[in-house]
């Protein structure tokens, strides 16, 4: 006599046991997004600065051969 199984769609699932740590998911990713938004702002004020700005247009225009 041979043993026959069920094919795996057909077996039973065990319950899902939901922990302590339920949500974790979603604050992980909250605190992700606060971290990304804050180094957005730095680069942004660092960017927009003054120096950079000038820093960064005299070497587009080097870069194009424009300037002296």
């Amino acid at each position: 006599m041979s043993v026959v199984t069920a094919p795996p769609s057909r077996r039973p699932r065990r319950p899902v046991v939901r922990g302590r740590d339920t949500g974790m998911a979603t604050s992980e990713y909250a605190l992700v997004t606060v971290a990304a938004c804050a180094f957005a702002a730095v680069l942004y004020t660092v960017v927009t600065s003054s120096t950079i700005r000038d820093l960064l247009t005299r070497l587009v225009v080097d870069a194009l051969g424009i300037g002296g």
